[in-house]
C-alpha cells in the first residue's frame, strides 16, 4: 500500500479514534492528535483520550503531553504536527491525524498565516476592554472588523475573541485576512481525508453515556487535580467540556447529577458546533456515516484503501 497521511475528523463520540487506532494498527502508522483538549496531560479520562493500553499498542504524539499551564494556539499546533509529520515520514511509516478540531485541520490543508508578534500592550488593552465591553459588546465591535470571526468563534470563547481583536488592533488587518494567507502545510494529493457523520442523535446519545462513564472512571478526580493547581480560567485546559460543570460541584455549588446533565447538555451544543463547521469547512470531504465501528471500518476499506 502506498505510504500516506490520512486525515480522520469526526465530531465528540463519532468513533473517530477507534477508527484511527484500528487503521494505525492495520498499516502499521504514527497517530498524531488533533484534538485541542487532549492535547492538555492530565484530561485522558474527560477528553476520552486513548487508554494506556491503547496508546502502547501504536505511537502516538501531541495527546496527553502539553501541561495545561500553557495556552497551545493554532499555529503552534501546527508548527509541531508539522515537524512530527516530517519525522514520521523519515522513518518510512504513514501517519494518521485524528481529531475533532476542525481548525486544525483546515490549517494542515488550507494553510493558517504566521500572524505578527503582537505587542504585550495590545494584548492587555483587549482583555481590559473585553471586561469592560462583556462578551456581547466586545462581539459586536469585533463584528464590524472581522466578521468571519464572530461567525467562527464560539460563545464563551473569551480566548480567542480577544485574540482576534488583538491582532485587528495591532496590524491594521483581521484575523480572518491574515490566515487567508498562509500556504498548505500538506502537499496537494498528499494526503487522504475522511470525515465521519454519523446520525446526529446517535451521537447526542453517545456523549450521554460516555460522560456518565468517564465520572466513573475518574473524571472528578482529574478536574479536583486541574482546579487544586488554581490555574487561570481564560487557559484552554480550562474549557474542556465538563471541567467547568465538575468542579462546580466538587465546591459544593450543585449535585453531581446537575453537574453531569449540565456537562450532558454543554457536549451536546459542542457536537453540533463541530458539525456545522464540518459541513461548511469540510464540505467535500468524503463522508462516512455508519454508526458502529464495524460499519465505519467497512465503509473505510471499501472506499478509501487501495
Amino acid at each position: 500500500m502506498q505510504r500516506r497521511i490520512w486525515l480522520i475528523a469526526g465530531p465528540t463520540a463519532s468513533g473517530k479514534s477507534a477508527l484511527g487506532l484500528r487503521l494505525a494498527q492495520t498499516l502499521g502508522a504514527e497517530i498524531v492528535g488533533a484534538d485541542s483538549m487532549q492535547l492538555y496531560r492530565g484530561l485522558r479520562v474527560l477528553t476520552a483520550g486513548p487508554t494506556p493500553e491503547e496508546a502502547a499498542r501504536v505511537p502516538h504524539h501531541l495527546i496527553d503531553g502539553v501541561d495545561p499551564g500553557e495556552a497551545w494556539s493554532t499555529g503552534r499546533w501546527l508548527r509541531t504536527a508539522t515537524q512530527i509529520l516530517a519525522e514520521i515520514a523519515e522513518r518510512g511509516r504513514p501517519a494518521v491525524v485524528v481529531g475533532g478540531t476542525g481548525l486544525y485541520f483546515r490549517a494542515l490543508t488550507k494553510g493558517l498565516a504566521e500572524v505578527p508578534a503582537i505587542p504585550p500592550e495590545a494584548r492587555a488593552e483587549a482583555e481590559a476592554d473585553f471586561a469592560r465591553l462583556g462578551e456581547a459588546g466586545f462581539r459586536a465591535r469585533l463584528a464590524v472588523a472581522d466578521p468571519a470571526a464572530t461567525e467562527r468563534i464560539a460563545p464563551g470563547d473569551r480566548q480567542r475573541l480577544v485574540r482576534a481583536w488583538e491582532v485587528y488592533a495591532a496590524t491594521g488587518e483581521s484575523l480572518s485576512d491574515w490566515r487567508k494567507t498562509g500556504a498548505p502545510a500538506l502537499a496537494p494529493g498528499g494526503w487522504t481525508a475522511l470525515a465521519l457523520e454519523p446520525p446526529r442523535e446517535t451521537v447526542y446519545a453517545r456523549c450521554d453515556a460516555r460522560l456518565e462513564a468517564m465520572v466513573r472512571a475518574g473524571a472528578l478526580e482529574e478536574v479536583a487535580a486541574l482546579a487544586a493547581r488554581g490555574l487561570d480560567p481564560t487557559l484552554p485546559a480550562m474549557k474542556a467540556l465538563g471541567v467547568r460543570e465538575l468542579a462546580a460541584h466538587l465546591r459544593g455549588e450543585t449535585s453531581l447529577a446537575d453537574a453531569l446533565a449540565a456537562a450532558q447538555r454543554e457536549t451536546r451544543r459542542y457536537v453540533k458546533r463541530q458539525l456545522t463547521w464540518m459541513r461548511g469547512q469540510m464540505g467535500d470531504w468524503p463522508r462516512i456515516t455508519a454508526a458502529d465501528a464495524e460499519g465505519q471500518w467497512a465503509a473505510l476499506r471499501g472506499g478509501f484503501m487501495d
